[in-house]
């Protein structure tokens, strides 16, 4: 038996699921990936391969020591972080970046994003919709709307997948499938982490013991192929099979196969990067390398949440703990996919859920602010090595060109050959819903 373990949870849509798909003894009762497989059988697959890697900035991250610096504003908000130049001639970013400012001609980054609810949690990152009006079952995310219109690329790579440790505070967590349902529901390849995907009793640390892993696999295919034939296996139990014992799964989380100085770029987990790193918030380099990994293997849309921002107090020692290696993860990433030839298949977006406050508390942190935030984009065939938008002279709000997180959305849904303005799904009563409330993608962009 083959099983993917983790924390219960209860999703948008009610069902209570524990995380982990078993192929075996299946419980009474229990959500089985033959029955995902199953539900998923109406979808069309297209055969095109675009992606997006979605890389969310738990807490809500200061646009003004990242991407928005105001070295001219009063001391109480500029902060302690200067400005440098990028390759890009006019565009600044904050010193703690220097590897995304050396290929700035790469990043898209939007200074104006509004629309924030000031609500600490995933959802309007990974929907694009607003948390206050939900149909029933609620939104889906992307990766479940990409797993509905397109399915699997490959037969044995969920077309969704959720790198996301489980954060303490659970809004933070992914919503799931909303009113999709859990047959669209993000592949989780584990609970807690990454080394918590059990094969046989081979964790992801011991992948490197190329014996132990083949061993493992063929006990369990082994046995697979006993259980399949005493339960009179139909075509999507054998599917469900091929799935979880084919080897493209398994080889794309398998960071031990990359050669080692790619490895060495993306840096070496940090779990100790905040002190409350251990409620779920740590800085896991290689879930960036895991990414380009996945999309390379099939893919269509893969999410990892990154350390924590919410930093109420000690903005400035957190900052310059978390930004360089979020700096170093980036730079790597999206110079991966340029190597690569992905630039233009690949689209990578990073943000949070609002912004911080241009005025530095009491004890040195920033507080919410809902007023603007931003966005860093690359790839996708999109037109990079610019800045759309500017804020006023205290970073408080837009002064030109404002962007809402559903247009973000359009353009990502764009880049993925997605007609908003045509495309609909059915929510729970057969109600046509749009895939984004709007429907033109940012023209800067595209």
């Amino acid at each position: 038996m083959l099983t993917i373990s983790g924390d219960a949870i209860r999703l948008c849509d009610r069902l209570p699921r524990r995380d982990f798909l078993t192929i075996g003894a299946l419980a009474a009762g229990g959500l089985t990936l033959p029955r995902l497989l199953r539900a998923e059988a109406q979808v069309g697959v297209r055969s095109s391969h675009k992606s997006v890697i979605m890389i969310y900035l738990t807490g809500g991250p200061p646009h003004q020591d990242m991407v928005d610096l105001k070295p001219d504003a009063p001391t109480e908000i500029r902060g302690e972080f200067r400005p440098i130049a990028t390759n890009v001639p006019g565009i600044q970013i904050s010193e703690l970046m220097p590897r995304v400012a050396g290929m700035m001609d790469k990043f898209a980054i939007i200074r104006s994003l509004v629309g924030a609810e000031e609500r600490h949690s995933s959802f309007q990152c990974v929907t694009g919709r607003m948390f206050r009006s939900q149909p029933q079952g609620g939104w889906p995310e992307i990766g479940s709307v990409l797993s509905k219109l397109q399915g699997p690329v490959d037969p044995s790579v969920p077309p969704a997948i959720d790198l996301s440790m489980k954060m303490e505070h659970q809004p933070y967590n992914l919503p799931g499938p909303g009113f999709l349902g859990m047959a669209h529901a993000p592949f989780k390849p584990s609970g807690d982490a990454m080394d918590d995907m059990v094969l046989q009793g081979v964790n992801l640390d011991r992948l490197t013991d190329r014996g132990s892993l083949l061993a493992s696999l063929d006990r369990f295919r082994r046995q697979a192929d006993q259980q399949a034939s005493q339960l009179a296996a139909d075509g999507f139990t054998e599917r469900a099979l091929g799935i979880l014992s084919s080897s493209r799964l398994v080889e794309a989380l398998d960071l031990s196969r990359e050669e080692p100085h790619i490895r060495e770029r993306y840096g070496k987990d940090d779990p100790n990067c905040l002190p409350y790193s251990k409620a779920g918030y740590q800085a896991h380099m290689s879930k960036f390398l895991a990414a380009r990994r996945l999309v390379e293997a099939g893919a269509r849309c893969v999410t990892i949440a990154f350390a924590d921002f919410d930093w109420h107090g000690a903005n400035f020692t957190n900052g310059r703990k978390v930004i360089p290696l979020l700096d170093q993860g980036l730079a790597a990433l999206v110079s991966d996919l340029h190597e690569r030839g992905l630039d233009r298949d690949v689209s990578v977006v990073v943000w949070g859920e609002f912004g911080r406050t241009p005025k530095i508390n009491a004890n040195a942190g920033r507080d919410h602010w809902p007023r603007v935030t931003f966005a860093m984009l690359a790839g996708g065939g999109m037109t990079t090595g610019q800045v759309i938008g500017e804020t006023n002279r205290l970073a408080e709000e837009p002064i030109s060109r404002p962007i809402h997180f559903n247009d973000v959305f359009a353009t990502l849904y764009h880049n993925l050959g997605i007609d908003t303005a045509r495309t609909t799904i059915a929510d729970h009563n057969g109600r046509p819903q749009y895939v984004s409330e709007t429907h033109e993608p940012i023209r800067e962009l595209v």
